[in-house]
C-alpha cells in the first residue's frame, strides 16, 4: 500500500512520529509535544506499531534512566492517542540505521500521510516515495503535506 493512499478531502491526516519526537515530548516537550497534542486533541491519527513502542521504551530506559512505572505510564499515555499497526511488509531502505526502516514500514502499514522526523536519514527518503515528511521543528508546514 503506497503511502498516502487512505487520505481522502476532509478525512483526518494519518501521521507516524519517529520515536525522537516521543522522546522529546516525553523529557523536553516543546515542538515534539505540540506536535503529539494535535494526536491527542484528534486532529490527527497518530499510527505507532509495536516496535516503535519497543524503542521508545529502550531509549527512555538507556539514555533517561526511566523506571519501570514511569515507562508503564508513558506506554498507556501513548496508547490513548495512538492507533497500533502491525506492519506485514519489511524495508531495507536505511541501511546508517535500521530501526529507521521501523518507521518506515509503520507509515506504509498506516497508508500514512506524513512521517514527523527531525532524523537525517529519514528525510533523505523524501522524494524517493508519496511519502511526505515534516521536520518536528516546521511547524508552519505541518500538518499540511509537504512536496
Amino acid at each position: 500500500m503506497p503511502f498516502g493512499s487512505s487520505a481522502a478531502v476532509g478525512s483526518v491526516p494519518r501521521i507516524v512520529a519517529d520515536t525522537n519526537i516521543y522522546v522529546s515530548a516525553l523529557n523536553f516537550s516543546g515542538t515534539a509535544d505540540r506536535v503529539l497534542a494535535l494526536g491527542r486533541a484528534g486532529l490527527v491519527e497518530v499510527y505507532i506499531s509495536p516496535a516503535i513502542l519497543d524503542e521508545i521504551t529502550g531509549v527512555l530506559t538507556r539514555k533517561f534512566s526511566w523506571s519501570a512505572p514511569r515507562i508503564r505510564e508513558a506506554k498507556q499515555l501513548i496508547g490513548g492517542f495512538t492507533v497500533v499497526v502491525h506492519p506485514t511488509e519489511t524495508v531495507h531502505l536505511v541501511r546508517e540505521d535500521d530501526a529507521d526502516n521501523r518507521i518506515l514500514e509503520c507509515a506504509l502499514a498506516a497508508g500514512a500521510d506524513t512521517i514527523i522526523t527531525g532524523d537525517r536519514h529519514l528525510l533523505r527518503l523524501v522524494g524517493l516515495s508519496s511519502c511526505r515528511s515534516a521536520s518536528s521543528s516546521s511547524r508552519s508546514r505541518f500538518p499540511r503535506p509537504l512536496g
